[in-house]
């Protein structure tokens, strides 16, 4: 592959990157819910 071609791929790359909607890191995991901790409750008798 010739280095100007590598460079074009390079530039596509990061173009498509930019203009991709989708952020992973948007979707990230805040935690367990509510009914985790109701589960998981310590002290909590049954």
């Amino acid at each position: 592959m010739t280095p100007l071609r590598r460079r074009l791929n390079a530039l596509l790359a990061l173009i498509e990157s930019v203009c991709n909607p989708y952020r992973p890191e948007r979707h990230y995991m805040r935690g367990p819910g509510p009914k985790w901790r109701a589960r998981h409750a310590l002290g909590k008798a049954d």
